[in-house]
């Protein structure tokens, strides 16, 4: 069993989009998987309750597929930082509760299993504790998501110093192309890929172009085929 936080520079990194990659990468190779995203804002109201595009996205690329809550056990509306969202709510998640109902979940000893964060890696997930803080807790393998623009090369650099300040391993990263003019003069796009592979000094598991397919499956399954698994995670 292999479990991995994922995290990214930013919110809208493309986080999701990586992570369910990584998801159908592994079922394609024959992995049993799970996503997870412990906390989520931005949910709608559904008949089956609050529910997150990101989360429903993690829960389809799960392999057997888990209940909604398994995949994301603190739902919120607003469409804001979680802790904010969660004081709406009248709710204070905490770290001890994230553990507790993440348990049940790493105890099925899937094969791979990724757990998403919320915006970046400092995202706080109350007044005292940020969401960074699961992943230390459970002393995981940290996968970063750097969204590729303008400004990306120091916040994948204080990011992946964040991660290895807490004490953890930053075991891969994987660059995923937001602004489509930061490619658009190839030799200084190779040359900014070149500069995160040396400063980040960790596996680069891939770099994921901007995408045509629509749909959160077919994004995934586009996205798996710009990716690698960690080296110890392949079939």
């Amino acid at each position: 069993m292999a479990v991995y936080f994922v995290t990214g520079t930013d919110t809208d990194a493309g986080k999701t989009l990586v992570t369910s990659g990584l998801l159908a990468l592994a079922h394609r190779e024959g992995l049993t998987t799970l996503g997870l995203k412990p906390v989520a804002s931005g949910c709608e109201t559904t008949p089956q309750g609050l529910r997150n595009l990101d989360a429903l996205t993690l829960q389809a690329q799960s392999m057997p597929a888990p209940p909604y809550a398994t995949v994301n056990p603190f739902a919120y509306g607003p469409a804001i930082a979680p802790h904010l969202a969660a004081r709406r709510a009248g709710e204070v998640p905490t770290l001890d509760a994230l553990v507790e109902r993440s348990a049940g979940a790493l105890a099925e000893g899937r094969d791979l299993t990724l757990i998403e964060g919320a915006g970046g890696w400092r995202v706080p997930l109350n007044d005292d504790e940020d969401l960074a803080g699961l992943a230390r807790r459970l002393a995981l393998p940290v996968i970063l998501v750097v969204g590729l623009r303008l400004g990306c090369l120091s916040h994948a650099r204080l990011t992946a110093e964040a991660v290895r300040a807490d004490g953890l391993r930053l075991a891969g990263w994987v660059g995923n192309l937001i602004d489509p003019g930061f490619a658009e003069d190839a030799a200084l796009y190779r040359d900014n890929l070149a500069t995160l592979e040396r400063c980040l000094d960790a596996p680069c598991l891939g770099v994921v172009p901007r995408l045509d397919a629509e749909t959160p499956a077919d994004r995934a399954e586009a996205a798996a085929r710009h990716l690698r698994l960690p080296a110890s995670d392949r079939a």
